[in-house]
């Protein structure tokens, strides 16, 4: 899967948009993040993994934990997706006004 697609696959759960919000604060375990879930800890992985496919966040092993980190750079590449759309439509509608303002009187 390319990975602008893998990124929005994780975006588009809430829960792992929620987990986003929860690693922007501080790294944290797998067990401290289904803390924060009514879920089972394999389920959280699971969001995990998604995450970590999708480029936004990282996971690095320390003993016998999985130490979880928000990958800012992840987002970067929705926002460069975003932007172009954002750079078309402010072109358009620039030269919709235009000629609107041709027409009129």
């Amino acid at each position: 899967m390319p990975p602008i697609q893998s990124t929005f696959r994780a975006l588009a759960d809430p829960t792992r948009r929620d987990i986003l919000v929860m690693l922007r604060d501080r790294d944290l375990t797998i067990a401290e993040v289904a803390e924060n879930f009514d879920m089972t800890r394999a389920a959280v992985k699971k969001h995990l993994t998604v995450l970590s496919d999708g480029g936004l966040i990282t996971i690095r092993t320390s003993g016998r934990q999985r130490i979880n980190t928000l990958n800012p750079a992840g987002i970067a590449t929705v926002m460069d997706w975003l932007t172009f759309f954002d750079v078309f439509w402010d072109d358009r509608l620039t030269k919709l006004k235009s000629e609107i303002e041709k027409d009129t009187p």
